[in-house]
This record gives C-alpha cells, structure tokens and sequence, in this order.
C-alpha cells in the first residue's frame, strides 16, 4: 500500500506500507529513494507493520525546496510518524542522521535503530569531495560527480581512492548499470544537500542525544571503516543512556539497501524482539 502526508512547511512526504505487526519505519540514505528498501521491509514484514518513507526530493515526495535543512527531514519524519502511529524507526546512513536528530527533539519513539548514522564528529565524515562533485555537477557531468564521491567519501578500495577521476568515472561507468544510474542521477543534487546538512552538524561532541529517551541500537558492517562504526559507536554509547551496537560480519556501508537486506532485518528483528521480551520480564 502507499501512502501521503502533508509536512509542517506543506510539502507531500509519500510512503509504502508492507506487513503486519507493531509500526516501524524506515528512513534511507542519500541516493538512495523508498523502492531501495523494499526488499528490507519485506523481509521485515511479518513482524512488522513496515513504513518506508521517500524522503523529499525523491519517488512520490515533493522537492527538496530552497529552504531545505535537517529540520525539514525532521518534521517529515514526524508527520508520517503521527499518520501511521509507528514507534520504532530504522535509518540508514544519512536516514540514521535524521533519525537520531528526529528522537532527540520529540519523544515519540520506543526504539531507534540506525545503520552506520551519517553523524560526523570533528571532521571524522570525509567530505573534502564536495567541492568537485559541486563543480562537475555545474559543469554538466553528472557522472564525473558521482565518481568524486565514490573516491572520496571513504567508502571505496584504498586503490581506487589514488586513481585519478577520469579512470573511477570509467569503471563506475562500466559497473553501474544503466537501468540504476537513470535512478541515481535525479538524486545527484540532494544528495550533495544532504551532506552540506552532516556538514553543518558536524561537532566535536554528540551530547546533544543525551536528550534521546528511546532504547537505541547501533548496527553496522564489520567490512566499513572505523569512522562509521566502532569509533562513532562508542561515542554515541558513551553519551545515549541505552543502546545496543553489533557489528556484522562480511558486511558494508550498501549492506541495508544493496548488498544484504535480509541479514540485517534479520539482526535487526532479533534485536527489537529482545528487547520486548527484557522489557515483559522487567514489568512481571
């Protein structure tokens, strides 16, 4: 099924509902649009009543718009969360972000999970790319700012990371098919407003979630770099007053939405349904 709601600044936030079961939602990285997480929430679905939201600027939701911010992403959050009445919300990357941001400025969720959160701490998220993927985007070549990000967002092969740009724009030409690169390139220009907003936020402390009630679950791929795992997990534990973090062997950062789907609304189900089951034993 899918469904629509209106944002506090009116802009149409759109979403598909699969499942059955207690509320939870979903909310995807930069480049990334709803469809990317169906098999996620499919393999979530007969636990849960799962809603993945198209973030704006993307599938069924409005634009980005000019005054586009974190606190947009927010209040879109939010508004499918008071639609759908869903307690429980999964992000991705730059979706955990928004997550982690939505549940420290409103108490409505009993449980955040987030998969390697787009949360920079003085500096740790590379973004030196931004300033050519901005330039090759302005100068029409859509696909030679791609591949700036690839090489230089940390993510890709050591090896890959000293080639020059024409030869990463060649290979992802020869990899990504054509079929996925007609999805990935409306999303070029909000993909570098997303990270202009992990720019922003970037601070040398993250005790502003301190201010974050619900149990939180930190989730992330043993085959990632330390930046987005291990050494943001133990500063967000240091600082949340609950969570639960577990790395996952073989995986990387496209885990969720590309590469392993299943294995990590595996870990995901076992995680939340621990919880409710500590939470049963608690109250008896």
């Amino acid at each position: 099924m899918t469904g629509a709601v209106r944002s506090a600044d009116g802009t149409t936030i759109g979403y598909e509902t699969v499942g059955a079961g207690q509320g939870l939602l979903v909310v995807g990285g930069a480049w990334r649009a709803a469809r990317d997480y169906l098999p996620f929430a499919t393999a979530l679905s007969g636990a849960f009543t799962v809603h993945v939201v198209d973030r704006r600027g993307r599938g069924r939701s409005g634009p980005q718009g000019e005054d586009y911010s974190i606190e947009r992403e927010v209040e879109d959050l939010l508004a499918v969360q008071e639609q759908t009445g869903a307690t429980i919300v999964f992000g991705h990357s730059y979706g955990g972000l928004i997550a982690l941001e939505a549940a420290r400025r409103a108490p409505v969720f009993s449980d955040v999970a987030v998969y390697e959160p787009g949360v920079s701490i003085a500096g740790s998220i590379p973004l030196g790319w931004m300033g050519l993927y901005r330039e090759r985007l302005a100068a029409g070549d859509p696909r030679g700012a791609f591949a700036a990000m690839v090489r230089g967002a940390g993510g890709a092969p050591r090896a890959l990371e000293r080639m020059p740009l024409w030869y990463v724009k060649l290979m992802l030409r020869l990899f990504i098919k054509q079929e996925h690169w007609r999805h990935i390139e409306p999303l070029l220009e909000a993909g570098l407003a997303e990270h202009e907003q992990v720019a922003a936020l970037d601070d040398t402390s993250i005790d502003r979630y301190q201010a974050i009630t619900a149990r939180v679950i930190l989730l992330g791929g043993a085959k990632s770099r330390p930046f987005a795992t291990t050494a943001l997990f133990d500063q967000l534990a240091a600082a949340l007053p609950d969570t639960t973090s577990e790395l996952i062997d073989g995986l990387g950062h496209t885990a969720p939405d590309e590469n392993a789907p299943e294995v990590v609304a595996d870990r995901l189900r076992r995680h939340l349904m621990g919880q409710a089951s500590r939470a049963k034993s608690m109250i008896a």
